[in-house]
Formats: structure tokens, sequence, C-alpha cells
């Protein structure tokens, strides 16, 4: 990761002809949130003066204690390569600070920070992330409003022109490129108009400012031509939805902590211990990685998302995956994550769950390597696979019962997000939805 100094702030926005900047942060939802400046105002931003009103952001403060500050973090400088050339715009991204100048306990981005000091009092230096984001892509109306009609009919892995999307999905590889991403793969995935863009894995911070960045890029360019990009985990019924595998590693100095070469299938002690945490908390992360009502439509068989608590080093119907690279890309991928996640939150409860299993030595258990799908419930318990919760309520619950992911989240975080989720759940619930009138209006 770059390390800028103020003074390179002030002349990449000389030479790059930058005319504005936005202060950008996440809220608690995951939604990105800015505050758009003139490049006038941008010494007070420097010196960390920009104030800006919390109380109407999801989650933060309330009313009477609304000022908020933000921080600038120097190293996220980029300017976006779609704007204007008369006068672009780049971007900061932001930590948020309260008024006396400590860092505020609301902030994603600042709890991921205090969970990535807790794995670095345990001595490890680094947690590297490679995420995996699908999107789908529809068409818009002749208002620019998204339908439901998809742009293509491609497969895995298709070429046009069938996969209608390819156009769409260079340019989006293209603007990302120029923003400093390092693009590792970009294809069709499984299902109509669904895709994939895979960029290089870093520290879990920057991985989850790349996710954040990543989502803008991809909503932006899709616009232009004339698509709409979303990241619900399960817009269509009857196919795949969208997922975000995490790849997890840690890191000692250069040293892969995952890896052993005289290890079973050359995994350490410590890979082992990362794996039974990650199962034991499962079923209570889950509400932070798959945050909505919606994401639980993805996670149902037959869809290739995970919906079983375990590991496996060959198949992908586990929660799990150890990928067959060793070495430095020795790795823990979990499945289950989707994109409408929270990065910032996702990773702080999966490094915590992880390092709970280290802290306390637990042992991974027998990996499965039958396909989990074909196997009836006796077997998965006897086998001792538990299932992931079957909607957000049951997530939720599973969430507030589990203090190392509580913990994770911080006070402040854990009660906003429960406030938010429950109150999600219980619209959904009273909601009359069309599948109800469908069955029941001529029925009774």
């Amino acid at each position: 990761m770059a390390k800028y100094t103020r003074e390179d702030i002030r002349r990449f926005a000389e030479e790059q002809n930058v005319k504005y900047i936005r202060l950008q942060f996440t809220d608690i939802l995951g939604t990105i949130k800015n505050v758009e400046i003139p490049v006038s105002q941008l010494e007070k931003a420097l010196d960390n003066k920009m104030m800006f009103d919390g109380s109407s952001i999801e989650g933060f403060v309330r009313i009477e204690e609304s000022d908020m500050l933000l921080y600038p973090d120097l190293d996220t400088w980029v300017v976006f390569p779609w704007t204007a050339e008369k006068g672009k715009v780049a971007r900061l991204i932001c930590d948020i600070y309260n008024p006396d100048g400590t860092p505020f306990d609301g902030d994603p981005r600042n709890n991921l920070r205090r969970v990535l000091k807790e794995m670095e009092e345990l001595g490890f230096t680094d947690f590297n992330l490679g995420p995996e984001p699908e999107f789908f892509l529809f068409k818009l109306d002749e208002k620019g409003e998204p339908t439901l009609e998809l742009n293509d009919n491609g497969g895995y892995f298709d070429l046009a022109p069938t996969d209608l999307g390819e156009n769409c999905r260079r340019d989006i590889v293209l603007e990302l490129e120029e923003m400093g991403f390092e693009i590792e793969a970009s294809h069709h995935e499984v299902a109509p108009g669904q895709h994939e863009i895979d960029f290089k894995y870093a520290d879990a911070l920057k991985a989850c400012d790349d996710i954040q960045t990543f989502k803008l890029v991809v909503k932006t360019i899709a616009r232009k031509h004339g698509l709409h990009a979303t990241f619900m985990p399960k817009p269509l019924f009857g196919v795949n939805g969208s997922g975000m595998h995490a790849n997890l590693s840690l890191f000692k100095g250069k040293e892969n902590a995952f890896y052993d070469t005289t290890g079973k299938l050359e995994l350490s002690e410590t890979a082992y211990q990362f794996i039974a945490g990650i199962i034991k908390n499962a079923t209570a992360f889950t509400a932070v990685t798959n945050p909505t009502v919606n994401s639980y439509k993805r996670l149902v068989p037959g869809y290739e998302a995970p919906c079983y608590v375990a590991w496996s080093a060959r198949n992908r119907s586990p929660l799990i995956r150890i990928p067959s690279s060793r070495g430095l890309s020795t790795r823990v991928e979990v499945r289950s994550v989707d994109p409408a996640a929270n990065p910032y939150l996702a990773m702080a409860v999966l490094l915590a769950a992880g390092l709970d299993g280290i802290k306390n030595k637990l042992s991974a258990p027998a990996p499965v390597d039958r396909n989990i799908y074909v196997m009836n419930k006796q077997e998965r318990e006897e086998a001792g696979i538990v299932d992931l919760p079957g909607s957000l309520a049951l997530a939720l619950d599973e969430l507030k019962a589990n203090e190392t992911m509580t913990a994770a989240l911080g006070e402040h975080i854990f009660e906003h997000f429960i406030e938010a989720k429950e109150i999600e759940w219980d619209m959904f619930r009273t909601a009359v939805h069309p599948w109800e009138r469908d069955q029941y209006m001529k029925q009774y």
C-alpha cells in the first residue's frame, strides 16, 4: 500500500487537475457515504477539521451528540478516472473521530483496526483478504430505473455474443486498473446476467477499502452501459445467488502462518485452530456476513452456496474450503459471505472467530469430503454438521448469544446493528408478499 504525505496529496491534486474531493466513509449497514468538498478546502481536510452531522447516518449517534470529525487516510487517495477532464474528482477514505479527538466506536473501519490490534498482540503481523465479489447486471428502463430484464443469457465462463455483459465488465476492469487495482480474473458467473471480478489479495483494511471502491466503480460503469449492477445476494428465484467468498490468511512477517510443509495437508496447527474457530462461531457471525433478509434466500441447497458448517480441502459444499495452493498462497476460503455485507464488520467477526480458535487452541473437526447436499439430516448429525441459520431472525438470535462475536463488533456497533436488523426483519415479517396472495387469495 502506498504511503502518501500531505505534500504528496497537495501535489497530486494540482497535477491531476482535481477540483473536488469526496471524503468517504461507511456506515454500519455498509453503505458508502461521502462529504464532497472543493479543492480549496483540502487543507482543512488534511488538518482533520472537516465535520459532519453524525445523527443523520445509520447507527452513528443521537441528535444531541451529532458532531463528528473526518480523518482522511492519505494512503487511500485516488482520482476517479471517469470524471470530467476540466475538473476531476478524487477520493479519500476517512476514519470517524469524536470531537475530543478519540476514535468513534461506531465507525466500522476503526472497529476493524481494533480487532487487528488484538491479532498483533498474538504475534501476527498481517491478516490478508482475497475477496471474490459477484454481481448481477439488469437493464434500465426509459426512466433509468432497474428492471428485472437481464442483459444476457450467458453461463459460467461464457464468451460474447452469449455474454453481452463482456464489454461492460471489460470497462469496469479498465477503470479499476487505472485506479491501481490488480485484477486477477474477470468472467461470467453461473447464472444469466451474473458476473465476477477478482482482484489481488491485500491486508484486510485495504481489501475492505477496495471492496467498497469496487462496488462504486461497478455501479457507475454499469449505468454508463444502460445497466443496473446489484450486489443483492439473491435477486432472482431459481438461479444461483451472488456470494463474496473470502480467502483469508494470517502472516508473521513474510511467513504464511497457515503453511507447514510437515503438517497434514501442509497446513499448520495455527491453520487448523483458525478453521476450528470459524466453525465454532459460524452460526453467530452469519448475521454479519449475510446481513439482509434476502441473504437467506441464497443460503439454500442446490445453488452452490454453503448451508452447512463443515470444512474440506476437496469439495465446495461445506462452509470452508482449503484451496490447493500452498506456500505464501495457503489460505482458508469462507464461502458463505455475500456482497451485501459491510466488509469491515465481516472481516472483524471472521478474524475474531479465527483468533478464538487460536487463543483457545481449538481442534478442527474431521474434514467432510462428501457432497453434503446429498446427505440426509441423520447423516449430517452423525458427522457433527450443523446448519447455518435459515433466516435473518435466527441469525440475529445466534449473534446475540455469542460473546466472542458481540465483542468483535464492540458495544456501540452491536447494539445499533441489532436494532436496525430487527426492524428490517419485522418489516419483512409483517409485509404481505405477492407469493401469499398467489397462494391464498382464491383458496380462502
